[in-house]
């Protein structure tokens, strides 16, 4: 592990007032997204929409890093230029998701254990010599009777340690992200309840595997209602209680916090990250985004496949690029 290597990657991640693009929806959920807007499914069109993606104008002046998903990572834009490689040229650092995806976890219905640990370390020692900087790795936790469950959030957190470990082992930066789900009628008292265990047992995780804090990124969802629950919790409680609960739980060494945006809409993501930076200056880590459907999803929604459409749906993204990145320093 090269500590100083790990440290000058996190502090480009998190240089203000930039945040990260999650770009790396799998095939099959890109491929229902493309169904949504009568799109095919096919290897050129994810090429396609991905190129929409990167070369959206001044892209670079809100987005420090792109998380790739494999295909795109190996992939080459329409001018023969691998992804990665423009990327790195515009100054927006590639990395990649690395997990094979959330399973059904044996004996615990209803909930999910992610895979992808088998050869693990072969294949970011190659990420690496291709040219990757960090990588991503999620974690699903489901609130609803009788779970998450002791056993669920243990096995995700060891896994996530292990995946952690041989990331820094190669000089990657591991993005770790356990992800309480808002789907359900939980209040925002029980996702708080759930959020602060969460962590709890995984940094319990990381310091039994030796996970250098500073050269990490926690990728967390906020402390929100359930998106089925009929009396959600204002802006001003989300913040507050996001931020306690990450104050109180998370080591003041890790390297940044950088929200996903799980399911909230638009507006919600950009006003709750805006009032947690405008409230506090004094937190330990800079606090920022790593969204994929708050920057992407209404820029695909104008594209549906045409290329007629690709210069309104590149203004779109670059708009709500830019209102993300002013919500991560306050200022929107």
């Amino acid at each position: 592990m090269n500590k100083q290597a790990l440290e000058l990657t996190v502090e480009n991640m998190m240089s203000k007032p930039k945040g990260i693009l999650a770009m790396d929806e799998s095939s099959p959920t890109c491929g229902k997204r493309f169904a949504a807007i009568n799109v095919e499914d096919s290897e050129n069109n994810r090429r396609r929409y991905r190129e929409l993606i990167v070369t959206s104008p001044d892209l670079s002046n809100y987005v420090s890093g792109a998380i790739l998903y494999d295909e795109t990572f190996h992939q080459k834009m329409s001018n023969g230029e691998f992804f990665r490689d423009y990327l790195n040229s515009i100054g927006i650092l590639p990395g990649i998701k690395v997990d094979t995806g959330a399973k059904d976890f044996s004996n615990h219905p209803n909930e999910k254990i992610t895979e992808g640990l088998d050869g693990l370390r072969e294949r970011l020692e190659n990420y690496a010599l291709l040219g990757a900087k960090f990588c991503k790795w999620r974690a699903v936790i489901t609130i609803n009777e009788g779970i998450p469950s002791e056993a669920c959030m243990l096995a995700n957190a060891h896994a996530l340690a292990r995946y952690a470990s041989l990331c820094q082992e190669n000089n990657l930066v591991p993005i770790v992200e356990p992800e309480v789900l808002i789907n359900g009628e939980h209040s925002i008292e029980v996702c708080d309840t759930v959020t602060r265990a969460t962590l709890k047992c995984l940094f319990e995780q990381l310091d039994l595997f030796n996970i250098y804090y500073e050269g990490s990124i926690l990728k967390p969802s906020m402390v929100i209602s359930g998106d089925k629950n009929k009396k959600r919790a204002d802006v001003n409680t989300v913040a507050e209680m996001t931020i306690n609960c990450l104050k109180e739980m998370c080591p003041q060494t890790l390297g940044g916090i950088a929200f996903l945006s799980g399911g909230q809409t638009d507006e919600e993501s950009t006003s709750h990250l805006n009032k947690m930076n405008k409230d506090n200056s004094d937190l330990p880590w800079r606090v920022t985004f790593s969204y994929a459907r708050a920057i992407q999803q209404s820029a695909l929604n104008i594209w549906v496949g045409k290329d007629s459409n690709i210069k309104e749906a590149q203004l779109m993204l670059s708009g709500r690029a830019k209102l993300c990145s002013a919500a991560s320093v306050g200022e929107l």
